[in-house]
């Protein structure tokens, strides 16, 4: 069952990759040709190095002789999907023969057993959100030695599990709400008088009842007319702490990230044209970082190559996100940025792995 969930899951991505490749551009190519691309970017992700005919027949079981695997090249580079950066030098994929590998050649590589424990057990000890967020964000980052982005699950696509009112003094309330993604927001309401026990434990009751389970955008218009259940004098209060819990839900529409590993784009200097300054400018802007990431509702794996990002400092990088979240829905997602030459299925395996693991800590939260 399990075997067939993954391959499942693999169609899906599939899916989704292949939206990004316009077959209008793309003139068939044989299997053959399809196998000496495969074997370039192999080639060029692990060695650095521009890649030669006689390199890939010696490497790979081509079963073909350097003079066609160099024909074959030839053909592979008037359709641009790969070119040669020097005179005399091997060739090296383009963002087009990236893409195409990345859809039809690529196998997602999955994650070892010790290496699935390893991510569970670190991801495991997070006491909250923000720490969950924090450690995978981390996790991310070494796992695939790229630039790791998380996204805090989004409230307009959360739910309430439960509102708490502690009584601090006479007149002054404490409002903790808490979502179905662990994030926990409290403030204090000062109210026009003396709040009583029983008012406030009603209140409470209520406010539960109406709100518990429900999305966030919707509570408002749940909960805007529930004064009127409250006798005449007690309404002020009622009022007020619905302002207050109303206010807290507008104040955190606002999208939020967390960053780690940007010096690890140091180790690929050499990958970018010109320098690696565009690169980190686009970092330091949240609101790129979260349209790199996509929209949340897209919940399957998008890998954007190159000219594909929308930024022009990011056009020598590619990223690859993915949804996550407690149950069948996301609620955020997360992703990687490093340059075009990069290991696809080990990426695409870590960065789906770590966001099925995250999504079960949110559902057992």
């Amino acid at each position: 069952m399990f075997s067939e969930r993954r391959a499942d899951e693999r169609k899906s991505d599939n899916r989704q990759l292949d939206s990004r490749l316009d077959v209008r551009d793309v003139r068939p190519l044989d299997d053959r040709k399809l196998a000496v691309l495969r074997a370039i970017v192999q080639d060029y992700v692990g060695t650095e190095e521009p890649v030669g005919s006689k390199a890939l027949v010696e490497r790979h079981s081509l079963g073909v002789s350097p003079a066609t695997v160099r024909n074959d090249m030839a053909a592979l580079e008037e359709d641009g999907y790969i070119h040669q950066p020097h005179t005399s030098a091997g060739r090296i994929p383009t963002d087009k023969g990236y893409r195409l590998f990345v859809d039809r050649l690529a196998e997602v590589k999955p994650m070892s057993a010790p290496e699935r424990r390893a991510i569970r057990h670190f991801l495991d000890g997070a006491v909250d959100l923000d720490d969950t967020v924090a450690r995978t964000v981390r996790l991310l980052a070494q796992l695939t030695r790229q630039v790791a982005v998380v996204q805090y699950p989004s409230l307009s696509r959360s739910t309430v599990r439960h509102v708490e009112l502690v009584a601090l003094a006479p007149a002054k309330v404490m409002l903790v709400l808490i979502t179905n993604t662990g994030r926990v927001e409290q403030r204090m309401v000062d109210c026009p008088g003396t709040v009583g026990e029983n008012v406030l434990a009603e209140l409470r009751a209520r406010l539960n009842a109406r709100a518990g389970g429900q999305r966030l955008p919707d509570v408002p218009g749940l909960l805007e007319d529930l004064p009127a259940a409250f006798e005449a004098a007690d309404r002020s209060v009622v009022t007020t702490v619905l302002a207050t819990l109303f206010e807290t839900l507008a104040e955190q529409n606002e999208e939020r990230i967390m960053l780690a590993g940007t010096a690890n784009l140091t180790r690929f200097g050499h990958d970018f044209p010109l320098t690696i300054q565009p690169v980190l400018e686009a970092l330091e802007e949240q609101v790129i970082l979260l349209r790199l990431l996509g929209e949340t509702a897209d919940a399957g794996m998008t890998v954007r190559i190159g000219r594909e990002n929308e930024y022009e400092g990011l056009n020598s990088t590619s990223v690859v996100s993915v949804g996550y979240g407690s149950g069948d829905e996301s609620v955020a997602k997360l992703g990687v940025i490093g340059p075009t030459r990069m290991d696809y299925p080990g990426t695409m395996g870590a960065v789906r792995a770590v966001a099925r693991y995250v999504g079960q800590i949110l559902a057992e939260s």
